[in-house]
């Protein structure tokens, strides 16, 4: 059912008005620390925005109907949150921060950036179709995952950028100054303890203001519209809309593990063990950052957020109609370079052919496939040994870089599979059904 936006704004007016004075408490809360800094600016500043949460708050309660975003907005952010942007923008907005760090780590900074983010988060509120995928109780803890990621990934980036501008003068890493014996007994178990009660209570507030997304009994004839994997599996179930089951299914996660096996084999510095850092291991953080966020969290949140019925793209603000339906006309790269290119057919195979014979012509007809994937992992390698990771590559040695060249490109081919797909609706590069082979 399709809501007026305006009747659920009412409705949802008193939670929005608790929402905001929540925000508006936590603003009180990093005013008051300013404060006793005698940072006396940054404590008028997060007064000011306590100030303006309060306001929206009253508006909420007291007002007829919350301050929400216009329509032309929502319109545009869905617009800008195609998969192709979405992808994209993510990784320019990676790249901007990691430049950007030393900015971005300034704690007023990052607070301004929630401050930011919690108040479009309560505007969104009052759409009915936002509200119906954030609050939905299964999607409140990915919510709060997104929240919580985003802290320790600024915590551990402002640890890196502080131990970075004190190896440059000279100094130790702070993990180094903060070496201290910790007791198990009473330090130790005292935390565990406030924090197993701290949880506890969590937990239980949690389960009575959120009913358990319990549906029915198991149907084997109905299947639920869309059917969605776990939220850890969603990134997977994802990936299976760009690439054949056995890659991402087995060989991707295999290569993952193994990648993962074999860290401590290919990358030998000892130069950033044990404390937080960037400068000392560039490479290592950007591949991290890379392949987690982008190529995992951002997978998990397109599924949850972005995937609607029939397993279509759907905007934050969309209403999600079943009846969506989408023009897709899967194409192979062979099929695009001997048709569309070429404006020939696809070279046929003739019949009697033996076994060499048949190989050959696959060969043949996957040639633009077959030189992309030779180019790729073969020749780019080497190319970039020579140019810029000819340090790496130095380090490294041949034979440790070739595979750390090789894992970094599988890592790479899922976005650029994925980019493909969006936009020439290419599915396969190379597609072999003779030997089960696509990839």
């Amino acid at each position: 059912m399709h809501l007026d936006p305006g009747q659920f704004a009412r409705e949802t007016a008193a939670p929005l008005g608790l929402y905001y004075l929540a925000v508006g408490a936590l603003n009180v809360g990093a005013a008051v620390k300013a404060s006793m800094a005698k940072r006396w600016v940054r404590a008028g500043v997060w007064s000011l925005v306590a100030g303006g949460f309060a306001v929206l708050a009253g508006q909420a309660i007291w007002g007829t109907v919350p301050l929400g975003l216009s329509e032309s907005l929502k319109s545009t952010i869905d617009a800008m949150l195609g998969p192709v942007t979405l992808s994209v923008g993510c990784f320019v907005a990676l790249v901007v921060l990691f430049l950007g760090r030393r900015l971005f780590v300034i704690p007023a900074i990052a607070w301004l950036g929630l401050n930011a983010s919690l108040l479009w988060m309560g505007l969104s509120m009052t759409d009915p179709e936002f509200a119906a995928i954030v609050a939905k109780p299964d999607n409140v803890p990915i919510v709060a995952m997104v929240y919580l990621l985003g802290l320790f990934t600024w915590w551990s980036a402002s640890l890196a950028v502080a131990n970075d501008a004190r190896l440059r003068q000279g100094l130790p890493p702070l993990e180094k100054e903060r070496e201290q014996k910790v007791l198990v007994w009473p330090d130790l178990v005292y935390t565990e303890l406030i924090c197993m009660i701290l949880a506890s209570i969590v937990l239980i507030v949690w389960s009575l203001e959120l009913q358990a997304p319990l549906e029915g009994p198991a149907n084997p004839v109905v299947t639920p519209n869309p059917s969605k994997a776990p939220w850890y599996f969603l990134g997977l179930q994802e990936l299976l809309v760009y690439s054949d089951p056995w890659l991402v299914g087995v060989v991707v996660p295999g290569l993952i593990i193994g990648g993962l096996m074999a860290v401590p084999y290919l990358d030998r510095n000892e130069r950033g063990s044990g404390y937080y850092t960037i400068k000392e291991r560039p490479l290592a953080y950007l591949v991290f950052q890379f392949g987690f966020l982008q190529l995992w969290v951002l997978l998990i949140l397109i599924g949850t957020f972005m995937r609607g019925p029939n397993w279509n793209f759907f905007g934050l603000y969309e209403f999600h109609d079943p009846h969506k339906v989408v023009a897709l006309s899967n194409v192979k790269l062979s099929e695009l370079f001997w048709i569309d290119w070429l404006g020939r057919g696809l070279p046929s195979m003739p019949e009697g052919a033996g076994a060499f014979s048949q190989l050959g012509h696959i060969l043949w007809r996957e040639i633009s496939g077959v030189t992309f994937l030779v180019v790729y992992f073969l020749a780019l390698p080497p190319l970039l040994a020579r140019t810029v990771l000819r340090g790496l590559r130095r380090k490294l040695g041949l034979g440790r870089y070739a595979l750390m060249s090789f894992l970094l490109l599988m890592m790479l081919a899922l976005p650029l599979k994925m980019i493909l797909r969006w936009t020439m609706n290419v599915n396969y590069i190379v597609s072999i059904p003779e030997y089960f082979f696509n990839f």
